[in-house]
């Protein structure tokens, strides 16, 4: 699993220094568990990495890669409390933002997440969400970050910072 996800951070770390045309991206953010996730989370972080490559001067598209864990929770039984393990997930996929306006662009992540602890598969990731630029480079990111695992979902809405790296 580590050789997988360090190959895949080379690809885009490669195809960043080939290309001219784009740009690298990188965030961090938080977030709370939903729905199933909520049951079974108290918290969660995310790291986003990618490349965007300018389509026209509206859209942007790229590779992007992430990291997200979600802290377990603790429940009393009655008879003693138990504990959930984190939850972690590497998204791998493509990433499309649309710059309505200058301060303001809507995106859309797609692809599949790798689950990284025992028992987690994985499943078909989704990301959509809208970002407010604060400056050149620095924007604030509101995000509803969703995987598709056997028998439900894990869902994640999320506030972060995103920085571009031209």
């Amino acid at each position: 699993m580590k050789k997988f996800s360090i190959l895949c951070l080379t690809l885009v770390l490669g195809i960043a220094g080939l290309q001219a045309q784009g740009s690298f991206k990188a965030g961090l953010s938080a977030g709370l568990p939903i729905g199933d996730a909520g049951d079974f989370a108290t918290f969660a972080i995310a790291i986003d990495l990618g490349y965007l490559f300018e389509i026209n001067d509206q859209f942007e598209a790229g590779p992007t890669l992430g990291y997200s864990h979600s802290f377990g929770d603790e429940f009393d039984t009655g008879f003693g409390s138990v504990s959930v393990e984190d939850i972690q997930f590497l998204p791998i996929g493509a990433a499309g933002r649309f710059h309505a306006s200058e301060e303001f662009t809507i995106g859309l992540d797609l692809g599949y997440a790798l689950g990284i602890d025992d028992g987690n598969d994985g499943g078909f990731y989704y990301s959509p969400r809208a970002q407010y630029a604060v400056s050149e480079t620095i924007d604030i990111v509101a995000a509803f970050r969703g995987v598709s695992v056997d028998g439900g979902s894990w869902d994640i809405i999320s506030l972060g910072v995103e920085f571009g790296i031209d």
